[in-house]
């Protein structure tokens, strides 16, 4: 589980994609300072597991389906990578939850500044995750926790403080570059629940004299 607050800006020092799996090599030096094998950072909001690490850097894996959901394909040697380290039971609890687990890409479509803000659009490829963002409500974007500004029919908007750019590699997206989206886990949970229930009350229930009349209750 992460916050969506990003610790560092890692640089990408090389991936390469097969078949079988995606292997990045990662430049950092934060999230290195207590990370074991295994422990899980969050890559550009991708949950990923740490399979070696060193002073400067770490490896981690990604399997096919990661790299279908994800921007993963289109990453470069050199590009900035966001990374946060799973968060800790007794730390301050910024951001919102995020999972790591991503439910699609958004494609940046525009970037105007307003005032000290930086207004960002972004359109999710599969338009039904449009339906999981709220206006106020939270979105990671490349595991980076933010408010959403507006919901329109096919987009929405963010507004970015400067902060949030200066500690995060967003400020280097292009108009028509992707990124990695979580839509908040609580609607997605709400939302399987309602269904399940409205499955349950369709399916025809024993009436109550046949079950005393075979002897079940």
């Amino acid at each position: 589980m992460f916050t969506g607050i990003v610790e560092e800006i890692g640089t990408l020092q090389s991936v390469s994609t097969t078949a079988e799996a995606c292997k990045l090599a990662i430049l950092a030096q934060r999230v290195v300072e207590d990370v074991q094998l295994g422990d899980s950072i969050a890559v550009n909001g991708i949950c990923l597991t740490v399979t070696s690490f060193h002073k400067q850097g770490f490896t981690a894996d990604a399997v096919p389906e990661t790299v279908r959901r994800t921007n993963l394909s289109q990453l470069k040697t050199g590009d900035p990578i966001n990374l946060e380290r799973a968060m800790r039971a007794d730390g301050r609890f910024g951001g919102h939850f995020v999972t790591g687990h991503i439910d699609g890409t958004a494609v940046l479509t525009g970037r105007r500044q307003e005032g000290s803000a930086l207004i960002l659009s972004f359109a999710p490829e599969r338009e039904e995750l449009l339906k999981y963002i709220l206006p106020k409500g939270s979105v990671a974007l490349d595991g980076i926790s933010l408010t959403v500004m507006d919901v329109g029919e096919a987009e929405f908007r963010i507004s970015v403080i400067p902060h949030t750019l200066a500690k995060t590699a967003l400020h280097a997206k292009l108009p028509g570059e992707k990124s990695n989206l979580e839509c908040d886990m609580l609607g997605k949970y709400m939302e399987r629940f309602l269904l399940h229930r409205e499955e349950r009350q369709k399916k025809p229930r024993l009436d109550e004299r046949f079950l005393q009349e075979h002897g079940f209750i």
